[in-house]
């Protein structure tokens, strides 16, 4: 019999701002987008203002640092750029349509005029380029000005490539770090902040990450490996229940 799974999303927000750019990070690759807001979100003191809710795929767990509960996805708001981050620190594997959903509906609630997207990929080679960074975006003249080339091969995956195929709206630009394995890359990170303090004029200063990498990697890397741990908990008692009855 064929088991269907309803999912069930919600988005709580305590303050609606408009007319902002957003930003999306999820764990892919090299960690570096889910290190990249979380420094952004550090260092330009953003404000928890919401957080999304979905249910019925997603395990029922949650991440205590410092004392404080780390919601799975959290949205996030700096007042003084008008910027939103949408910072996740669980996996969504089997859930990217479901985000890309919940990003379309926070984007109606928020007035969203731009989603930038951002991954770590795989170093690409022949390129050309010694950036080690890459965008994708149909409005590219900002970013040729930049100085940054544009991805002209790749395959996209996660939570970015459903945004590149169904993102409703506002329009999308992406941003591709280079790194070179599947462990945390702060430098990576960095390179990603640098450029999107030259795309949106933040004023961020990227190197205090390099000198807080390994401060910055243990803490995302040791949350989400006692999600996978928790994870794993709970997989091997339902099999043992499911041997007992």
């Amino acid at each position: 019999m064929m088991k269907i799974i309803f999912i069930q999303m919600k988005i709580e927000l305590t303050k609606r701002p408009k007319n902002c750019i957003l930003i999306e990070g999820f764990p892919g690759f090299g960690l570096v987008s889910t290190i990249t807001t979380e420094f952004l979100i550090d260092h330009l003191k953003a404000e928890q203002i919401g957080k999304i809710l979905l249910s019925g795929k997603m395990s029922p767990m949650v991440a205590v640092h410092n004392n404080k509960i780390v919601d799975p996805l959290g949205v996030f708001y700096d007042k003084q750029n008008n910027l939103i981050i949408l910072h996740a620190l669980t996996g969504v594997n089997g859930l990217e349509w479901e985000i890309v959903e919940a990003v379309n509906d926070l984007c109606k609630m928020l007035d969203i005029k731009e989603v930038i997207g951002l991954e770590g990929v795989g170093t690409v080679g022949g390129m050309g380029e010694k950036s080690g960074a890459y965008f994708y975006s149909k409005d590219s003249k900002k970013w040729n000005s930049l100085g940054i080339p544009p991805l002209k091969e790749g395959v996209v995956v996660g939570v970015t490539g459903a945004l590149l195929l169904n993102l409703k709206g506002p329009k999308l630009s992406c941003v591709f770090t280079e790194t070179k394995s599947n462990l945390p890359d702060s430098r990576a990170a960095a390179k990603m902040i640098e450029v999107l303090d030259n795309y949106l004029g933040l004023n961020v200063d990227y190197k205090p990450l390099l000198k807080k990498a390994v401060e910055f990697e243990n803490k995302l890397k040791g949350i989400l490996d006692q999600t996978k741990q928790a994870s794993i908990q709970k997989l091997k008692r339902n099999r043992d229940v499911d041997y007992v009855g």
